[in-house]
């Protein structure tokens, strides 16, 4: 798998959770705080982003928002509205997609279209959030309507099939879609938004040297790199390699690629009965010992146990960030 593919992949525990909600005239809702990642899209009519700080955002139908932290955040008619604390939403342990929901301040009615959105959230192992995740922004707001990016339109118009309509198969069909507005919306933040100048992951990613060392590291885990042999396959110095990696990163390239290894096999560990041996040697340890060693420094646990806690506890769940139930 590529560096971005992985990031993904990591960053997920369980489907995502959505509900659909039609608000008419003056309404405002408040989200958060979560621990996971939450979105939502507009399908039809305009509203406001109220974000963590900062000016109200205007959505528009077709635009996306993903908030990478579960930060507080309001949905409003107006940037003006007062928003309401949402009622008990539906727990992750629900339908996977909520019911449609009316909700309007009382004794106000202006002239406002209806608004349809699809709020929702992914759940997060926060004990493997790759720092990828951890360096973005509070929220990415992505104008569709302004941009050529015809694959989130179209995911986003199947969102709007599915889940408006009762049609057969939907709960197949949306858990693939919503990976997709994840995978879409990332990689358009990353492509347009995402300045180089800011340094980090954002740097890391774009830059031919330290992204192609990435790729390496990801695409074969198990293989015993030195700094020397990722220099020399991206045509850098070791020295001018190290640094500048350990500049975008944050991680010498070592460093990284032991906390790489590490997290993979504790997806490995919580996703498969794979022999810890065999976990070991998949993420490139000859010796169940020194692998075991390495994986409690980094979690606290030895590998056996935390594989058994994953499986006893299921990774903590967040409302669907979704709305409330119908009034």
């Amino acid at each position: 798998m590529d560096v971005f593919s992985d990031v993904v992949a990591t960053m997920k525990s369980g489907r995502a959770k959505l509900t659909r909600s039609r608000y008419n005239g003056r309404w405002g809702s408040r989200y958060g705080p979560y621990p996971g990642a939450g979105f939502h899209v507009v399908l039809e009519g305009t509203c406001w982003l109220v974000p963590p700080s900062g000016p109200a955002v205007r959505m528009s139908a077709g635009d996306v928002v993903f908030l990478p932290h579960g930060s507080v955040h309001g949905m409003s008619s107006t940037p003006d509205c007062p928003l309401e604390d949402l009622l008990p939403a539906l727990s992750m342990t629900d339908a996977l997609v909520g019911r449609v929901n009316r909700h309007t301040l009382p004794d106000i009615a202006p002239a406002l279209d209806d608004t349809l959105l699809l709020c929702g959230a992914y759940r997060l192992r926060r004990d493997v959030v790759h720092p990828f995740l951890r360096g973005m922004p509070e929220f990415l707001h992505i104008p569709t309507h302004r941009v050529q990016h015809t694959e989130l339109h179209a995911v986003i118009d199947l969102l709007g099939i599915n889940t408006v309509e009762d049609r057969p198969g939907a709960d197949a069909a949306l858990p693939a879609l919503l990976d997709l507005l994840l995978v879409y919306a990332l990689r358009i933040w990353l492509e347009a938004q995402c300045p180089e100048e800011s340094g980090g992951w954002c740097a890391a990613l774009k830059d031919p040297a330290v992204g192609a060392a990435l790729d390496r590291m990801h695409r074969d885990p198990a293989r015993s790199w030195s700094v020397r042999e990722l220099a020399e396959s991206v045509g850098l110095s070791r020295t001018s390699f190290a640094e500048r990696f350990t500049a975008y990163v944050g991680q010498s390239p070592i460093a990284y690629l032991t906390w790489w290894r590490l997290s993979l096999a504790s997806r490995l560990l919580r996703e498969t009965d794979a022999p810890i041996a065999s976990v070991a040697r998949r993420v490139g340890y000859t010796s169940e010992y020194a692998f075991a060693h390495a994986f409690k420094r980094e979690y606290g646990t030895p590998p056996g146990s935390y594989r058994r806690t994953a499986r006893e506890t299921p990774a903590p769940h967040q409302d669907a960030h979704a709305g409330p139930e119908d009034r």
